[in-house]
């Protein structure tokens, strides 16, 4: 029981720890190919040694961070082809992910798409009015959710993992742009209407093509 509740708090110190050091990846406090000294880390994040390692292996095996030559760590690159690359993943996965929840849909499902796609709604209006951290902060959540919703019905944890982990790669791409200015919202929000208005008449081919015109608009707008 005594290693058990020790386990369970070490797991609880790494999600916080990954968590904030994602956050500040995707955010661009920790820059691309940035050297991440344990030392360092603990200092600015807290933690043990143990704790702040296992950490970096974490986010290591989530694609935010690589392990180099020298057994050290660094933040991953974020190269054109690095975002071509995360791009294309995430479409595969979250268009297979869109087609299997709409072939499994239920009330729940399609309830959970009306609210996440809502939240959304209210978060875009949010983060235009007053772009400060705080609203984008909360506009990265609620697209996060809104992705995560359109696939998880589709009855594969493995699934659905890996779209979580390509959405985090590209989280760092979404935010730049939306710093830079460079999103168009408007044409985001007649997309996301007709994406769920495409999943609440269950039309699979029309919601699959208005889900790659989002993923493809938030993080690599100018490929069309």
């Amino acid at each position: 029981m005594l290693f058990g509740k020790n386990k369970d708090q070490d797991d609880t110190v790494v999600a916080m720890l990954a968590a904030a050091i994602r956050r500040d990846i995707s955010f661009g406090a920790l820059s691309p190919d940035q050297k991440l000294k344990i030392e360092e880390l603990r200092q600015r994040y807290g933690g043990s040694n143990h704790s702040m390692r296992e950490t970096l292996r974490l986010l290591t095996a989530e694609g935010m961070v690589e392990a180099t030559a020298q057994r050290g760590f660094r933040v991953t690159s974020a190269t054109e082809d690095d975002l071509r690359d995360i791009l294309m993943m995430r479409l595969h996965v979250e268009r297979f992910g869109l087609m299997r929840s709409m072939e499994r849909a239920d009330v729940a499902w399609e309830g959970s798409v009306i609210a996440a796609h809502h939240a959304l709604r209210r978060a875009e209006e949010r983060v235009q009015g007053d772009p400060d951290d705080l609203t984008a902060l909360e506009w990265d959540e609620a697209c996060r959710v809104f992705s995560a919703t359109l696939v998880a019905a589709s009855g594969s944890r493995r699934l659905i993992e890996m779209q979580d982990k390509f959405y985090n790669q590209s989280r760092r791409f979404r935010l730049a742009l939306l710093r830079e200015a460079r999103l168009d919202f408007a044409a985001r929000a007649k997309d996301q209407d007709a994406l769920r208005d495409a999943i609440l008449a269950k039309q699979t081919d029309h919601a699959i093509a208005r889900l790659e015109d989002i993923t493809r608009a938030e993080i690599m707008p100018d490929t069309g």
